[in-house]
């Protein structure tokens, strides 16, 4: 993996508790040499990511819609910042930068996030890893309720096995690269399921 994307939350009134496994994800990825592509944001655990990531001599490439940076919400100092004009532009353009994507306790955001990763890669239109770092538990119940869509048959097994966890950035990356992505994938049409692959 050249570059992992990885979604995490904006808000400065995140628990304090977060900061630093979300520091720790970004100076493991700057020591292995991978790319951070992220939100481009300064502030919450987006600005901490990119900070750790710099500060470790790491590459990191922000994708941030021009209404934020009107905002003066864009990181000043990156390796490169790509503006957009949507955040659908945005998620589009960090999935094409990034070989897997990580998520970090985030909000409505990140989980749109990560979802549209796993969904695409699901209907077979990526085959990129995509993992969770659950610390303090924070993905927990998340991941109850993905076994439970599989339990009721709303998810192949094969499926859910795309979204890998761990509580920390070691685990993780070493689980991502192990990943197997499911061949042939299937995509439901009007007319009956279509295999591709």
């Amino acid at each position: 993996m050249r570059a992992i994307a990885v979604y995490c939350g904006s808000s400065t009134r995140a628990d304090p508790r977060y900061t630093a496994p979300a520091r720790a994800l970004a100076e493991a990825l700057a020591h292995a040499g991978i790319t951070l592509v992220y939100g481009g944001g300064n502030v919450g655990l987006m600005g901490q990511i990119a900070d750790a990531a710099l500060a470790a001599g790491g590459r990191v490439i922000g994708v941030i819609p021009r209404f934020m940076c009107a905002a003066e919400l864009a990181h000043p100092a990156l390796t490169e910042c790509h503006e957009v004009e949507s955040m659908h532009e945005r998620k589009a353009l960090m999935a094409e930068l990034a070989d897997a994507f990580i998520a970090l306790p985030g909000g409505y955001g990140t989980l749109d996030e990560l979802f549209e990763a796993l969904t695409w890669t699901q209907i077979g239109l990526q085959a990129k890893p995509c993992g969770v770092l659950n610390v303090e538990g924070y993905y927990d119940a998340l991941l109850a309720m993905l076994d439970r869509m599989a339990a009721d048959g709303f998810l192949r097994p094969g499926h859910r096995e795309l979204l890998v966890s761990a509580t920390t950035p070691a685990e993780l990356l070493s689980a991502m690269a192990r990943v197997q992505i499911p061949e042939g994938a299937v995509l439901v049409r009007a007319g009956g399921p279509t295999r591709l692959g």
